[in-house]
């Protein structure tokens, strides 16, 4: 867990430098009773890839085929340059 100390500029900013590369936006989160703020970092992603998100199976088996390349698994199939005219839905 990173802990660091930031501090505001005169107009109540703070700066979070590398920690928000990559993020889109943050939900902010006011904690009254244990005086902290808390930041959940975003990314937002395409609305034509957000169905692989809402498919368990396509989704468990993207994770299985990657974890399957990291560890060598994989074998070449031949080219798919004969689908690069094909429509997408």
């Amino acid at each position: 867990m990173l802990h660091k100390m930031v501090r505001p500029d005169e107009k109540g900013r703070i700066s979070l430098g590398h920690l928000a590369d990559g993020v889109s936006r943050f939900s902010v989160v006011e904690d009254k009773k244990h005086h902290r703020i808390i930041l959940e970092p975003y990314t937002e992603i395409p609305a034509r890839e957000a169905w692989l998100f809402k498919n368990p199976k396509a989704l468990a088996e993207l994770k299985q085929g990657i974890k399957d390349a990291e560890e060598g698994r994989v074998k070449y199939r031949g080219s798919f340059s004969k689908y690069k005219d094909e429509e997408l839905d």
